[in-house]
């Protein structure tokens, strides 16, 4: 791997030198002139100028006379984990009415690959609970969220069949059949429930999330102990899960009217 050019050093720390001039920018001081980067940064005047040419070609940066800002092209390229937090924010109130209309821990999944990952949660105020937090990582095959990507994204069954079906309790799924009979009774009923799948001793309840045009966009849903919720309950809490989910849907901007496949 090629060092910068005119500047020397191994690549990791002309990395580094490029996060602090980016560090330079703030939203109360969008437009910073050379000598402000030179004198904030603390880099050698020389190295900084040939790093900010370098940046405003690669689209990093912009200039306006002598000031510079954040470039479209960097701006282009946060879109997408830009989206995500608006996803997250846009309905993370829903996922706390859902924790509190239930008294259970509400999390919000999104797919990656044959994985499902929590991005946000709303946490159980009972003390008998289990661990759901940001950023654990899935299969998309065990659990109810996993149904719910089978029955709404048609790409999960590719991803999922380069994967595997890993055997994790007695009642894993562990056929393509049965995983395509369980994603069918989602998508009838518009939500989902799964006991002890993953671990023995947790369930989950899911319901879809759809975007302004009609796409799942996630999955929102509940995650608990089986020994305070047992499949009795699914008659009462599913619903109020596939509530949750239309109204999660509505803040994204879908009223209904879109295909949601």
């Amino acid at each position: 791997m090629a060092t910068e050019p005119g500047v020397g050093g191994p690549p990791l720390l002309v990395l580094h030198k490029v996060a602090e001039i980016l560090d330079c920018f703030s939203v109360e001081a969008p437009e910073p002139t050379l000598q402000q980067i030179i004198r904030k940064t603390g880099l050698p005047s020389s190295t900084c100028q040939r790093l900010v040419q370098n940046m405003l070609r690669e689209g990093f940066l912009d200039r306006d006379g002598d000031r510079y800002r954040i470039g479209i092209g960097l701006v282009r390229w946060a879109t997408p984990g830009t989206f995500g937090l608006d996803v997250v924010r846009l309905v993370k109130p829903v996922l706390q009415q859902l924790r509190d209309e239930t008294g259970e821990t509400a999390c919000l999944y999104v797919r990656d690959g044959a994985f499902r990952t929590i991005v946000a949660v709303a946490e159980t105020r009972h003390v008998v609970m289990r661990p759901f937090m940001v950023g654990m990582v899935m299969p998309l095959h065990a659990g109810a969220p996993g149904k719910i990507f089978l029955a709404f994204d048609p790409e999960a069954w590719g991803a999922l069949e380069k994967h595997g079906l890993d055997r994790f309790t007695p009642d894993t799924p562990d056929s393509v059949e049965m995983l395509r009979e369980q994603a069918k009774v989602a998508k009838e009923q518009g939500f989902y429930a799964a006991f002890g799948e993953r671990h023995e001793d947790v369930g989950s309840i899911s319901a879809p999330v759809f975007d302004h045009a009609g796409r799942l966009a996630c999955a929102i849903g509940l995650g608990f102990p089986t020994q305070r919720i047992a499949p009795a309950d699914v008659e009462r809490l599913g619903p109020v899960v596939a509530r949750a989910g239309l109204e999660a849907s509505r803040a994204l901007g879908y009223d209904g009217s879109q295909s949601d496949g």
